[in-house]
């Protein structure tokens, strides 16, 4: 198991290290000069020529990519550009409104899709399945800024039910909660679709193991065979599926945190680029990156953990 999360962990570092160059090479082929986007057309030569000092663009390429990679392996992620502030800093203080979002909406989206795919193998080639097939591809295919649009729209201002912005005043739970509701809602309604289709096709397929038959044959009723043994072997199989979605609702949040404007890695990366802060787009993506990345690495870990056949064939 330890040789398995070393393999698991050096590939992370390879792709996070590919991330990295490829992320650093696109931000220097963005067209223009950066030196009067960040300072503006009115800005002097003299000051255009101290920001490039200031922020090593009077270097060559390469050793501002050796700079860059050095920094980095050091946790150094730069510093903003109009505040001066590290930006391993200011990405730390907004990564809990994310982390929550991502968090509650795969709760929610997981649970009710565990529980649409069981319905609709229980009542397999019925009404009820072609009805949760039909609802389940619909959720799939609305995108989630529709969603968090239409919601916002619906719920925030036609029924003033729910805050239509902010995250809740720090401190209070309650209304840290309810201004939850509306963004965890649109960031997993598509996910809720997307995991009763897999856990409906990892149950029907169990279904059909030899076991499954010989409890139908002692007489086990056939919703304690779906809800307490081929639901079991099912998780087992879409384990790994589901922990990497996670990872995809932290990068899917974007939308939300914009509409919602909830603070959030998706709402700073996009203020960074509109002013064109590139240290603090780096930052962001490369962040995003590494926590979608130890997501892939932990399901890797616990399917490993739960199956040690597929420990052994990784």
């Amino acid at each position: 198991m330890t040789l398995f999360l070393l393999r698991r962990t050096a590939l992370a570092a390879v792709i996070l290290l590919i991330v990295a160059i490829l992320l650093f090479s696109m931000m220097h082929m963005i067209p223009g000069d950066p030196t009067v986007v960040a300072l503006g057309p009115r800005s002097t030569p003299e000051m255009r020529e101290a920001f490039r000092e200031m922020m090593g663009l009077d270097r060559p390429v390469l050793e501002q990519l050796s700079m860059f990679l050095g920094r980095l392996a050091q946790g150094d992620l730069g510093q903003d550009v109009w505040s001066r502030r590290p930006v391993l800093t200011m990405i730390l203080e907004v990564l809990p409104y994310t982390v929550t979002l991502a968090l509650a909406s795969f709760v929610w989206a997981v649970a009710l899709g565990v529980l649409l795919g069981c319905v609709a193998v229980v009542h397999h080639g019925k009404w009820g399945d072609w009805l949760i097939g039909l609802v389940s591809i619909a959720f799939v295919a609305v995108p989630s800024f529709v969603v968090a649009l239409y919601s916002l729209l619906v719920f925030a201002v036609w029924l003033n039910w729910l805050p239509a912005i902010g995250a809740g005043a720090p401190g209070d739970i309650a209304a840290q909660a309810r201004a939850l509701i509306l963004p965890s809602f649109a960031v997993g309604l598509g996910w809720v679709g997307y995991v009763s289709r897999l856990v409906r096709a990892a149950m029907i397929e169990a279904m059909g193991e030899d076991y499954v038959r010989t409890l139908r044959a002692y007489g086990v009723a056939e919703t304690r065979i779906v809800y307490r043994y081929a639901l079991k072997q099912a998780l087992l199989a879409i384990l790994s599926v589901i922990a990497i979605g996670f990872g995809g609702l932290l990068t899917g949040s974007v939308f939300a945190e914009i509409v919602f404007t909830r603070p959030g890695l998706g709402k700073m990366t996009y203020d960074a680029v509109m002013s064109r802060n590139y240290p603090l787009v780096m930052g962001t993506v490369l962040v995003t990156s590494g926590l979608y990345v130890t997501c892939m690495i932990l399901a890797d870990a616990v399917t490993a953990w739960l199956d040690p056949r597929v420990r052994s064939a990784l």
